[in-house]
């Protein structure tokens, strides 16, 4: 129960900070996750992006004080967080449907968006495909990408995937074959992002190399038509398996390896 916990806390500071700046760092160590992997679990839990949760809330609260209150559209569009007055009035007219100087008439209709809270529902109706497996130290080389950890997670590369495959599948020669897609959150709070092999040959200038340490997997199978499968499957390890599995996702990168046959997510996990 300690994900859901965890989760709970770093809304709890979210909803604290809603009328300031928002350090989303603060927010992911909070949730004893980095900044990417926060993002990426909140979408998969609430449905919604963590950028579009801050906006419908303060939205909600923006209301409020207008309604109740005597302040200027410009002191609570600064309050919230708009130094514009024209984007604080887009935003507000997006979820509300109506200017904010129209607010204090008497029959306008107003939308409310709740804190949000998250909790444990046992589900159980599809079974999970899952292995843990204990991997030795390896070495990937691939195309690599450095992608800002915000809730959309959308490289270039994706647009050459078939020309970057063929270039990295000369270099396939070991026991973990396929194409790996290797995501790992660096220091800056980004996200180097590879398509690459596991090999044992040297790296070519053109392509870049990471070594991966021993390490504990979950590996999940992925079934069913892509992408809409794999996002699915990324979703029920969030918020499926992990509340109940007795891990934790671990420091080192994640990987969704493919080859003919198969597509499977491995995952870095520890005992809690």
């Amino acid at each position: 129960m300690d994900l859901l916990e965890n989760m709970n806390a770093a809304i709890s500071y979210i909803e604290d900070h809603l009328d300031q700046e928002i350090n989303y760092k603060e927010v992911a160590r909070i949730a004893c996750f980095s900044e990417h992997h926060f993002k990426r679990m909140f979408s998969f839990i609430a449905g919604i992006t963590l950028a579009d949760y801050v906006r419908r809330r303060r939205m909600t609260l923006a209301a409020f004080a207008l309604k109740k209150g005597n302040l200027r559209v410009i002191d609570v569009a600064i309050q919230y967080g708009y130094h514009s007055p024209d984007s604080f009035a887009r935003a507000f007219q997006a979820m509300h449907g109506v200017t904010p100087s129209s607010v204090k008439n008497a029959n306008v209709s107003l939308k409310a968006f709740p804190r949000m809270t998250f909790q444990f529902a046992i589900k159980g109706d599809v079974e999970m495909n899952y292995k843990i497996v204990e991997k030795e130290a390896f070495t990937v080389v691939g195309k690599k990408e450095t992608v800002a950890g915000g809730d959309e997670f959308n490289p270039n590369m994706w647009e050459q995937l078939e020309e970057i495959e063929e270039i990295v599948k000369p270099y396939d020669n070991t026991s973990f074959s396929g194409t790996l897609h290797v995501s790992r959150t660096n220091k800056n709070g980004e996200v180097d992002y590879y398509v690459a092999a596991a090999t044992t040959k040297p790296c070519p200038k053109e392509l870049e190399q990471l070594e991966i340490s021993p390490q504990t997997w979950a590996v999940f199978q992925v079934t069913g038509e892509i992408p809409e499968a794999l996002l699915k499957t990324w979703e029920r390890v969030y918020t499926e398996w992990f509340p109940t599995s007795g891990y934790e996702l671990a420091e080192a990168p994640e990987i969704v390896r493919g080859d003919d046959t198969t597509l499977e997510i491995w995952v870095p996990v520890k005992k809690k």
